[in-house]
C-alpha cells in the first residue's frame, strides 16, 4: 500500500522477501525502565531498542494496530486508518485517534512503547516521549513481520502459534477451493479508491496474502505483469476486463466513485455476467493483521464454498 495505504501505508490507501529485518531476537534485560518494570532489549532495523517487557500503554502509528490487539496488548492512541476500521471498532472503543504530527496528544498518552513504520514523521522526538519501534513496510514478509511485532512484544511464541495454525487453515481452505474452481482458474482483487480503480499483487493487503501466496490461487498474467512488483497498479475502468480474473474480489470503498459498475464495459465482464464478483467493505480488508486475516479468510471460506 505504498502510495495507496501507507502512512498508513505511504499516501493515503491494509502487506515478499523470505529476509528478515536483520537479527531480530528478544532478550532479557535486567535494566528496568522509568516505571520500575523490567525491559527487554529488541534488535530493530536500526539497532538494539531497550523496550517493556509487558507494555501497558502502546500507542501505534501504522498499519500494525491488528497486529499488538491480537496479542492481547493495550493501545493508548491509533492511527486514523485503524481507527476508521469497523473490524477493530470494539476493540478501539475508547483508544485515541493520533498522527505522527501531534506530539502533545501523544504525550498526554503516556505511553510506555511507540510503534511505527519507516515513513514515520518526527521519530527523533517521539523516542524521547517512549521507547520507538519502526518497521519498513514489506522488508519482511507478513505473517513474519507479525512474529517481529510478537518479539517486541514479547509475546513471540504466541505469535509463532498463530502463524502456524493459520497457515494450516488457509492451505486446507485453498485446496478446498482450487478442488471447486480448477487449478487453472484465475483470481484478481480490485478497489475503487476516490475516482481511481487499482488492481493487486500478492502482498499489499486486500486478502491478496491469502488467495496467491496461501492458497496458491492463479492470479492473471497481466496484473502479475503489472501489479505484482510493486504492490499494486491504478488502472481505468475502460481496461479492467484486461485484468479481470475468472473470479473478482472487489474491495468497495462506498464513499468512492462505483460509476463504472453501470458501465458494459464492466457488465459484460465474464466474472460480472457469471455471478463471480464478491464484494467487500474495503475498510475491513486493507490489512493484513491476524484480526484482518482471520476474517478475510473466514470471507474467502464462505463465498467460494459456501461454508
Amino acid at each position: 500500500m505504498k502510495k495507496l495505504l501507507l502512512p498508513f501505508m505511504l499516501i493515503f490507501v491494509l502487506l515478499i522477501s523470505a529476509c528478515s529485518s536483520g537479527s531480530t531476537e528478544s532478550k532479557n534485560d535486567s535494566s528496568k525502565g522509568n516505571s520500575g518494570s523490567k525491559t527487554i532489549t529488541y534488535q530493530s532495523e536500526d539497532g538494539p531498542v531497550k523496550v517493556p517487557a509487558n507494555p501497558k500503554r502502546v500507542v501505534v502509528l501504522g498499519s500494525y494496530a491488528g497486529n499488538v490487539m491480537s496479542l492481547g496488548v493495550n493501545i493508548v492512541g491509533v492511527d486514523s486508518w485503524s481507527k476508521m476500521n469497523p473490524r477493530f471498532e470494539k476493540k478501539l472503543k475508547g483508544v485515541e485517534e493520533v498522527s505522527d504530527e501531534n506530539l502533545e496528544k501523544i504525550i498526554k498518552l503516556k505511553p510506555d512503547l511507540i510503534i511505527g513504520l519507516s515513513t514515520t514523521k518526527n521519530v527523533d522526538k517521539l523516542k524521547k516521549i517512549a521507547p520507538t519501534v519502526t518497521y519498513t513496510y514489506d522488508k519482511v514478509d507478513y505473517l513474519t513481520q507479525h512474529v517481529e511485532i510478537g518479539k517486541l512484544l514479547n509475546k513471540e511464541k504466541e505469535a509463532q502459534s498463530w502463524v502456524n495454525d493459520f497457515k494450516k487453515r488457509a492451505a486446507k481452505a485453498g485446496s478446498d477451493i482450487k478442488a471447486k474452481i480448477g487449478d487453472d482458474t484465475t483470481v484478481s482483487v480490485i478497489e475503487n479508491f476516490d475516482k481511481q480503480l487499482y488492481v493487486f499483487g500478492d502482498n499489499w493487503g486486500r486478502g491478496t496474502e491469502i488467495l496467491y501466496q496461501e492458497m496458491k490461487l492463479k492470479m492473471p498474467e497481466k496484473v502479475k505483469d503489472m501489479a505484482l512488483k510493486d504492490g499494486y497498479y491504478a488502472i481505468s475502468p475502460e481496461v479492467l476486463p484486461e485484468y479481470a480474473g475468472d473470479y473478482l474480489i472487489f474491495s468497495k470503498n462506498q464513499d468512492g466513485d462505483t460509476s463504472f459498475e453501470k458501465t458494459d464495459t464492466y457488465k459484460n465482464i465474464p466474472a460480472v455476467k457469471n455471478n463471480h464478483v464478491f464484494e467487500a467493505n474495503a475498510k475491513e480488508f486493507y490489512f493484513n493483521d491476524p484480526i484482518t486475516l482471520d476474517y478475510q479468510l473466514d470471507f474467502f471460506t464462505q463465498k467460494f464454498l459456501g461454508k
